[in-house]
């Protein structure tokens, strides 16, 4: 586990020619934390632009595209707080914390404030306990952050159930998007009907099964496209595409764009 704040961030940045406002797709999570008396900060996650407010969190999780807003003087140089990067696997508990930013209302703020100043005094505390044990109350630290961080927002999404069809056709979906686009091929490997994966996809995400899993297609389309240089008959093959020609349609139905217009848009280059 790692913490930085933002001045620290820009630092290692300039050092390691790494600009920080173009995309990246780390392996690991990132929890943003902008300060109370801050400017508020925008962020990019999966080409949705959100905003952390003061005194607001935004939790990117592993794979996901994200990029600190470009724009003159810089965000980061503007706002300050601090980011808590770690390793998937360091803790082992997920809370359903929301994927947009975390306001924490007035009466849990000072909660999650109590967890973020022990997380990091824990941090900077070095020499009194053995490596271990260090590691290990971080771990637990981390562990109380996020859960009060689940429970800071006044509108909590309900989670589908853990071993519910959705929950079942999500982990499905992950495993095999490149592998088949067929809601019909998941029903029959997970043992459900089409109807009942359609009701379920419906009930947790608002989306019918086929909508989520062509905008899953769609997602991993738009991280290649922007993170890679990988061509678009590449990224077609890579998805399970046949025909290079068939996945340009698949996009442009889905996004409006051609693959490399997009690309050039999101990176604001010219498409070639």
């Amino acid at each position: 586990m790692d913490v930085a704040d933002f001045a620290e961030l820009r630092e290692r940045g300039e050092r390691r020619e790494i600009d920080l406002a173009a995309p990246q797709r780390p392996d690991f999570h990132h929890l943003i934390h902008v300060a109370g008396d801050a400017e508020p900060l925008p962020h990019s996650v999966d080409f949705a632009t959100h905003v952390i407010e003061p005194g607001g969190w935004l939790w990117v999780r592993p794979g996901q595209v994200h990029q600190y807003a470009a724009e003159p003087g810089g965000a980061l140089t503007r706002s300050h707080g601090a980011i808590v990067i770690w390793r998937p696997g360091f803790v082992t508990i997920d809370p359903p914390l929301s994927e947009t930013p975390v306001l924490p209302t007035r009466s849990t703020a000072h909660l999650v404030d109590l967890a973020r100043q022990h997380l990091f005094a824990e941090y900077e505390e070095l020499g009194t306990l053995t490596l271990e044990e260090h590691n290990r109350a971080l771990r637990m630290l981390l562990a109380v952050l996020l859960l009060r961080l689940a429970h800071a927002s006044p509108e909590l999404p309900s989670a589908a159930p853990p071993d519910g069809p959705f929950a079942r056709f999500h982990a499905a979906v992950e495993r095999d998007f490149t592998r088949t686009h067929r809601v019909a091929d998941y029903a029959a490997a997970l043992g459900y009907s089409t109807r009942t994966l359609t009701r379920a996809a419906l009930a947790a995400s608002g989306t019918t099964a086929k909508a989520y899993l062509d905008a899953r297609i769609i997602l991993e389309a738009k991280r290649l496209l922007v993170h890679t240089d990988n061509t678009s008959a590449d990224i077609a093959r890579h998805l399970g595409f046949e025909n290079p020609g068939d996945f340009n349609k698949f996009f442009r139905k889905h996004d409006g764009r051609t693959p490399l217009a997009f690309r050039a848009e999101a990176r604001g280059t010219t498409e070639r």
